[in-house]
């Protein structure tokens, strides 16, 4: 199998699968659901029907490619030998969903040898699916997405996250304090797959946040830089939990220069 074949099929796998997981969580949502469990926190929850997702995510990369590995935010942990690894997270805006707030999402990407080659965030209640290929470009639905051009950092149109530890928190709102005068304006939508396909989008200029892990932001990465945004943590560096930046050319490095001196990349 040719790469360019391989891509192909990890895509429309990956199509599939956030699709059925995404029309499974938007039609057997509970009137009564409640929290299954908690994380780091009391406020960082988990539904049973994160865990749902993720069993029939997983269950349908089981049967179509039984040797590729697999990652996942609710605990899914397969190693495979194929070169290929899943990252998902099988229910992207928990808390969104948990109160029936629509930005939710299901973000699956593929890995080969390490490196993330397709990326797909589902979000049912817009009616909207962003992916990507590496090298070929990013979609959302059937039309080709791309950045907005980068305005300076006092125009732009930010969007950031918060942590679920209270010291983290307290850190986040103090960066908030200080760079919020000097931008157009914060949003704070409580999904980062779809803030990151929002900057893909043209929707947002620019995301940044501390604390996500690879099922965040994995898919949401590769969809926002084959549309054009550069991405990263502190200066030289790659994203990671430490710090995720992703902005469009011209604006990327002033915001993460900026970060930078914020310190926002620690509690």
């Amino acid at each position: 199998m040719t790469p360019q074949t391989l891509k192909a099929e990890l895509l429309q796998i990956a199509l599939d699968a956030a699709v059925r997981a995404g029309a499974f969580l938007r039609d057997g949502r509970p009137d009564d659901l409640g929290v299954a469990a908690t994380k780091t926190s009391a406020v960082d929850v988990v539904t049973e029907m994160d865990i749902a997702s993720e069993k029939l995510i997983t269950g349908l990369l089981a049967d179509l490619r039984p040797d590729d590995g697999v990652i996942g935010e609710e605990g899914a942990s397969v190693r495979g030998n194929s070169g290929v690894e899943w990252v998902i997270d099988p229910l992207d805006g928990t808390v969104n969903y948990l109160y029936g707030l629509p930005s939710w999402a299901v973000s699956i990407a593929a890995r080969l040898d390490g490196e993330t080659v397709v990326g797909v965030v589902h979000a049912p209640l817009r009616g909207e699916t962003y992916r990507a290929v590496l090298e070929e470009g990013a979609f959302v639905n059937d039309r080709p997405a791309r950045v907005r051009p980068a305005p300076d950092l006092s125009l732009a149109l930010i969007s950031t996250g918060f942590g679920y530890l209270p010291e983290r928190r307290a850190r986040q709102a103090e960066v908030l304090r200080r760079l919020l005068p000097e931008v157009r304006d914060i949003r704070r939508g409580g999904s980062a797959a779809i803030d990151l396909c929002d900057v893909a989008v043209g929707r947002l200029d620019a995301h940044f946040e501390r604390g996500l892990n690879p099922w965040d932001f994995a898919a949401g990465d590769l969809i926002a830089r084959e549309a054009g945004a550069l991405s990263g943590g502190r200066p030289g560096e790659h994203l990671s939990p430490e710090l995720t930046v992703v902005a469009s050319p011209g604006l990327f490095e002033p915001l993460q220069a900026r970060l930078e001196e914020l310190g926002a990349w620690h509690d």
